[in-house]
């Protein structure tokens, strides 16, 4: 979305500055006056200076381990009813992130200038998600902030901590097998050919493990940089093919239908649709509107492509679980589950059981992949090196047993 360099006059008389992302240069001046601001200088940001912000954003990323500190600190500070602007400038003043410490720092002027935590917290929709900002703003109508602001603390911090174990159970195999492919494509362009020239010199039948070895190695060798630039083209070409509509929602239905961890992942979106869909709810945001929300912060298509069915089908009077049933990657229990809910006005109360059972489901088979990944690593390189080893040393055993 496009950005906008303001200069404006608050409602206090101060002159302040700052940037607005919005779709037109009209919608930027209204979101302005709507914070009762008097526009005195406003126009694209981009060029070197966009350039140079995207750089720096980029350096100073605000991790989530940052987000769930500081939403914890804020729960504990509203708790004690310490004012939100200090709280802000007070949580600003212990962060290390030069981004996030702006951005606390201008949230706390927008409260003193009038706004409310939520207002002013939808200004960075990059951080805040829409899930976030309707939390707030429901605290807000109901006088239940501090309540609203520790559940969000212990949503987050819950998801902080599957998010770890999940990446967690990931990034060893992917280390590993990157190592594997790294040390596999040097041996296959220089160990190999050197190993193998004695073999082919002899000119005696060779088996087929070791002949399909040879010609591999070879074209390898010879087109090693061919094979480079084929590697960075499709990976180039992937991002952006998952960047459009079709492609992600393609690539997230693979990932769905992966054995082991597409079960994980089914069982994590649900988690996650199920508590969003009940925090919303007993905020007392309407269902569509909690639907709609959800939507948004499923991080899958395939997901979001079916909310937005359900809701369509809600709105024509069908039940939550018409879209669900249909989608096979849907864990059949819980659309019976969420069904029983519904159709006994305990909706909310099966959708914190669904999601308290599929989170311990998650847990449990984070942890068991973590032990079983490492034994598996090890059998799978033990088979790549030994299947290497055979196809070279068997035949050089047989031609130094000839001789």
């Amino acid at each position: 979305m496009p950005s906008f360099k303001y200069q404006v006059r608050t409602a206090d008389g101060r002159i302040q500055a700052g940037i607005v992302e919005a779709a037109t240069l009209d919608a930027a001046n209204e979101a302005l006056a709507e914070r009762e601001y008097q526009v005195l200088a406003i126009e694209p940001y981009k060029g070197v200076e966009a350039a140079a912000q995207s750089i720096t954003q980029f350096l100073n990323r605000i991790s989530s381990k940052e987000m769930v500190a500081a939403v914890r600190m804020l729960s504990v500070m509203v708790s004690a009813s310490v004012p939100l602007a200090d709280s802000l400038r007070n949580i600003s003043r212990q962060t290390k992130n030069p981004r996030f410490r702006s951005i606390l720092n201008d949230v706390a002027n927008e409260i003193e200038g009038g706004a409310r935590l939520s207002e002013a917290l939808e200004r960075y929709p990059k951080l805040f998600s829409q899930f976030f900002v309707n939390m707030i703003r429901s605290g807000e109508t109901t006088g239940q902030l501090s309540e609203v602001m520790n559940y969000l603390a212990d949503q987050q911090e819950k998801d902080y901590d599957m998010m770890s174990k999940l990446r967690g159970a990931l990034s060893y195999p992917a280390v590993i097998v990157t190592g594997m492919g790294i040390a596999g494509f040097v041996m296959m362009v220089y160990v190999v050919p050197k190993l193998t020239q004695v073999l082919t010199e002899a000119n005696v039948p060779l088996p087929l493990s070791t002949r399909i070895l040879i010609g591999t190695s070879s074209f390898m060798a010879q087109f090693w940089w061919l094979i480079i630039i084929a590697v960075v083209v499709f990976a180039v070409s992937f991002v952006y093919w998952i960047k459009t509509d079709y492609g992600r929602w393609i690539w997230d239905s693979v990932k769905l239908r992966i054995p082991v961890m597409g079960q994980l992942l089914r069982e994590m979106y649900v988690t996650r649709f199920c508590q969003s869909m009940f925090t919303l709810m007993k905020g007392g945001v309407t269902m569509v509107q909690a639907l709609e929300i959800a939507a948004s912060v499923m991080g899958n298509a395939v997901w979001k492509r079916m909310i937005i069915e359900t809701i369509q089908e809600v709105n024509d009077g069908n039940s939550l679980v018409t879209a669900m049933q249909k989608e096979k990657t849907v864990p059949s229990m819980a659309v019976q589950m969420l069904a029983v809910g519904e159709e006994t006005g305990k909706l909310e109360e099966v959708l914190l059981r669904v999601g308290e059972f599929y989170s311990r489901n998650v847990a449990n088979m984070t942890s068991n992949m973590m032990t079983l990944i490492e034994p598996i690593i090890m059998i799978v390189l033990g088979l790549a090196v030994g299947t290497m080893v055979s196809a070279i040393m068997i035949p050089m055993y047989n031609l130094s047993s000839a001789v």
